[in-house]
């Protein structure tokens, strides 16, 4: 219900939106949450696995109970913590994981085999019998799993990433960090102020209290205007900072959209990438709960969500609230409801010295034992002094203590350190470099204290960047200690819950225990503790203490989960905006693209590169019919096809020779000026690496080319090697990919066709620099086609122009362009090899160039790869294939001996690449085979069982065409 004269929101601006088909008003400020509590709403969701009622819980990102999905236009986001999101015209949500409806919800049924679906009882339940878990078991297991659902339509809405530097991040605007802030923004500092909330201030927003004689939360107003108008000071309100990562480098997501209407002009949210040379972590702490029978009803809710609802919103969850908790910050949330005019039914506090003076019945010593209500609670059991006593409440205030949020620190691999003074865990000094903690997240959990702290460690900030920061004049605030009766668990006979989400009870967690399952990590994925959407943040510290009493341990020795990022769930298409669609990856085009495109070349993608798949002409209706004449073409006459993005990589220096025979397997330093050779490159660990050409331009100079999937690779091997093997050599290694537009041109009538260019007559794997027209250029001999070849390269602003005039030229010659499908054609044909074939796990022995591996000089890879298992008659080796028959081969297919069973213990190997060969008229296929080449001449039978292929290959030699070279030396 609604209590006048409170909260923070606008009640001169009314909302209106819709839960589960009924229409509810709200107002400018509230969240869904507590718009739903204003309106009596208290049965918002049902939990997973017993789909027993759920209520609100929190006031926070780390709610786990009331989660919904949003509607809007066609599109659907499950999981939306109702906390969080904030109310506007027009909001559509309904609850999720029931059905039919969420009153009555078939599978709460769930429930009363409770007995029968404890912790782990997948893993027991129905082992027996075997046949049906594929056909009945895990069927019926995944139906009922999940929690929310997608619309399944494709999300039209736009998100944006963003990259963002300061000298020091302030994570968390409440009193620790308005002081932080502050501090660093008036010595000058370059400050970003991050804060999950729509309105900074954090818990000064709930308080009551009163620094320099006004209220909490008109200092927090005044300290954020000031903030605000300082030019070097950026507040980012709505932004959750996510994650830590190295370097000083943070996670944080915005929402943008998310509290309006659906608006063309805004994305819904911006992931944010922050870099900071220090940062002040003042995230708060977490209030939590106490484990007692039944207490997951509905109105059951922490006591600090009680007095955020009560003081930030107007909102009274209840008409005669009980409060229950072992410390003494829960005491406040009592006296602000009594002064609201709401009646406080009792406090129960488990400390027997608990002070006892207040305006309503205080129970000391006193603990909840039971609750009644199904719904929405009615009752709850007290036991004091021995006698159970029955109180009539509908919401119940708990508060078991406060939990810092260390996530943040914790997620560079740092573990927290246990403090038996406040039974929670802290952050360790130093556990993230730059990061210092301050506020209730360090344990201060005073207003003073917090105030004190944030400021204290800014200056320790600013000092460490260099900056002076006198301290600043600090508001006096409530400085009163924390003092509390550790208390985890009430014992009793019915259910005690820690999960809400996830159902998991305190029999659950004894019961890993007991089964052994006692490493806190193997417990977690037993019970599914912490698994849940809000990843334990509100369970996780009772279930340690319950695994610690149940192991007969400590809780410091039980230890904690991993902490991982992200803190709270950032959605997909935020981390990837901007890589939708196109914009997935960088797009590279070929300088003939549009050239390409304007002969109708269909693009396909080779890494990021968009390359002319075939060239079609009039009467062509397939690929292959292109394709098929593309080859012929090339084998007849000649052929031109854009090889620019082949990795070009330029080495210079007086040491460039030999650094070329550390990282080949074959010598480089012998090759003469003006000449090119064929070269492999190996890992460490004696597998291919990549294999390419590189020519020698002159004494100290030489060009690289590698395969385009492998540019990227190679670059930063060889920057590796010269920088770690090579440090004192004179080498300098550029990519000059971009740089340069390269052409093949091959074919019998690839020389004619040059004639026309150039007087330059080259050997095979020669090269020379030439002009063509007024364009210096580089000519090469060498050939992917197996015919007479040659590459010519130009600047890249003259790629398109030189394109179209050797295409005029090669028509002249009844020749043309070729593209991606002709060029694999003509490379099997001819046996060459791509990383279709060197894909990581073959060596120079196996693709059949162990003898290109020098034994005259050391290479990168030289020693690893002549390890026992990686030579031998028991590897794969590259093989030729040709069926049997007209069929066509499966690249993927796996071999096996003929009449032998189809099992893993028969196969022979498995097939890399296949085409049909217009030149040989039929289907080939490169494979590899054990012991293969000793096999030529065998019969072996190829299955693909996706693709229902079973038929007989011959074993052949890989190369189909050509096996002398005449054609590609003539």
């Amino acid at each position: 219900m609604r209590i006048e004269g409170k909260g923070l929101i606008d009640r001169a601006v009314p909302v209106r939106f819709r839960f589960d088909g009924v229409d509810y008003q709200g107002f400018k400020g509230d969240t869904l949450a507590s718009a739903l509590l204003a309106n009596g709403v208290k049965l918002v969701g049902r939990s997973f696995k017993y789909h027993r009622p759920r209520g609100v819980l929190t006031a926070g990102s780390e709610e786990p109970n009331a989660l919904v999905e949003i509607i809007e236009d066609r599109q659907q986001t499950p999981n939306v913590r109702a906390t969080v999101q904030e109310i506007f015209d027009g909001l559509e949500a309904k609850s999720q994981n029931r059905w039919p409806s969420l009153g009555f919800d078939v599978l709460a049924v769930n429930d009363l085999a409770a007995p029968f679906l404890s912790a782990g009882f997948y893993y027991k339940t129905f082992m027996w019998p075997r046949a049906l878990w594929e056909r009945l078991y895990e069927p019926v297991i995944r139906r009922a799993a999940g929690l929310g659902s997608l619309s399944g339509r494709h999300d039209e809405a736009d998100y944006e990433k963003a990259y963002a530097f300061c000298d020091l991040l302030v994570i968390g605007a409440g009193p620790a960090g308005l002081a932080a802030a502050l501090q660093a923004a008036r010595a000058g500092a370059d400050v970003i102020l991050a804060d999950e909330h729509p309105v900074m201030g954090g818990r000064l927003l709930a308080d009551t209290g009163a620094m320099d004689g006004k209220p909490a939360a008109d200092w927090a107003a005044a300290a954020l205007a000031e903030l605000g108008a300082m030019p070097n000071v950026r507040l980012m309100p709505r932004t959750t900072v996510t994650g830590v990562y190295d370097g000083g480098t943070y996670g944080a997501l915005e929402r943008v959209g998310l509290h309006l209407p659906a608006r063309p002009d805004l994305p819904r949210e911006c992931f944010w990438r922050i870099v900071a040379g220090q940062a002040v972590l003042a995230a708060g702490a977490q209030e939590r709960m106490i484990a007692f029978a039944d207490n997951d009803r509905p109105g059951i809710m922490t006591a600090s969500a009680i007095r955020t609802y009560l003081n930030r919103y107007g909102v009274a969850p209840g008409k005669r609230i009980t409060i229950f908790a072992n410390n003494d910050s829960a005491r406040q949330t009592a006296r602000d409801l009594m002064a609201a005019g709401v009646e406080v039914a009792a406090i129960i506090d488990v400390r027997a010295d608990a002070p006892v003076a207040e305006d309503c019945p205080v129970y000391a010593g006193a603990v909840v034992v039971g609750t009644k209500g199904r719904k929405a609670l009615r009752s709850i059991t007290v036991l004091h002094r021995g006698a159970e006593i029955e109180v009539e409440t509908d919401c119940l205030g708990v508060s078991g203590g406060w939990n810092p949020l260390v996530h943040l620190t914790c997620h560079m691999n740092g573990r927290p350190v246990w403090d038996a003074g406040i039974a929670a865990f802290l952050p360790k000094p130093g556990m993230v470099p730059g990061m210092r903690v301050a506020g209730a997240a360090a344990g201060e959990f005073s207003t003073a204290g917090c105030l004190a702290s944030g400021s204290a460690m800014a200056r320790e900030a600013m000092k460490a960047l260099g900056r002076k920061a006198a301290p600043i004049t600090l508001p006096t605030a409530e400085d009163g200690s924390y003092e509390l009766l550790p208390l985890w668990e009430v014992k009793g006979k019915r259910r005690a819950w820690l999960d809400f989400a996830n159902d998991v009870t305190i029999k659950d967690v004894r019961l890993s225990a007991q089964e052994n399952f006692a490493s806190v990590e193997h417990m977690k994925r037993y019970t599914t503790q912490g698994m849940a959407p809000d990843q334990g943040k509100n369970s996780n510290m009772g279930a340690l203490a319950v695994l610690a009493d149940a192991t007969g341990r400590g809780i410091p020795e039980t230890g904690t989960t991993t902490f991982r990022p992200p803190f709270s769930p950032v959605s997909i298409a935020a981390m990837g905006a901007g890589g939708r669609a196109e914009g997935f990856a960088p797009q590279r085009f070929l300088t003939s693209h549009t050239a390409s495109v304007e002969r109708g070349a269909p693009m396909i993608e080779a890494g990021m590169w968009y390359r002319p798949s075939y060239f079609p002409r009039p009467g062509e209706s397939t690929w292959r019919e292109a394709c098929d004449r593309e080859v012929a073409m090339v084998r007849s006459a000649v052929g031109v096809a854009d090889v620019s993005t082949l990795g070009k990589i330029d080495i210079q220096g007086k040491d460039a020779a030999r650094f070329l025979d550390l990282v080949y397997t074959n010598t480089f330093s012998t090759l003469p000026v003006g000449r090119v050779r064929y070269g492999l490159m190996l890992r460490a660990d004696g597998h291919v690496l990549d294999d390419g050409t590189t020519a020698r331009l002159g004494d100290t100079h030489f060009l690289m080319t590698t395969t385009t999937a492998a540019a990227g690779l190679v670059m930063r091997h060889l920057e590796f090697v010269a920088q770690a093997y090579c440090a004192d050599w004179d080498v300098r290694i550029i990519s000059v990919t971009e740089n340069w537009a390269q052409f093949a041109v091959a074919g019998p009538k690839a020389k004619p066709l040059l004639d026309t260019i150039t007087t330059v007559d080259l050997p095979f794997m020669g090269c020379a620099p030439v002009q063509v027209g007024q364009v210096a250029a580089r000519l090469f001999r060498i050939s992917f086609s197996g015919e007479q070849g040659y590459e010519i390269a130009v600047p890249a602003r003259y790629g398109e122009a030189l394109f179209r005039d050797l295409l005029a030229r090669a028509e002249t010659l009844g020749g043309g362009a070729y593209g991606m499908e002709a060029l694999n054609v003509l490379r099997i044909e001819k046996g060459f090899i791509t990383h279709a074939e060197i894909h990581g796990r073959t060596t120079a022995f196996d693709i059949g160039m162990e003898k290109m591996v020098s034994a005259k000089k050391d290479c990168i890879g030289k020693g690893a790869a002549a390890r026992p298992g990686l030579v031998g008659p028991q590897r794969d080796q590259l093989v030729g294939l040709r069926p049997v028959t007209d069929a066509a081969l499966s690249a993927g297919a796996h071999l096996f001996n003929p009449g032998e069973e189809v099992c893993r213990a028969n196969d022979q190997g498995y097939v890399t690449s296949v085409c049909y060969s217009p030149t040989l008229g039929g289907s080939l296929g490169l494979a590899f085979l054990r012991n293969g080449r000793a096999r030529h001449g065998e019969m072996v039978r190829l299955v693909d069982h996706l693709r229902k292929i079973d038929l007989l290959c011959e074993v052949c030699d890989p190369v189909f065409h050509d096996k002398e070279g005449v054609k590609l030396r003539g």
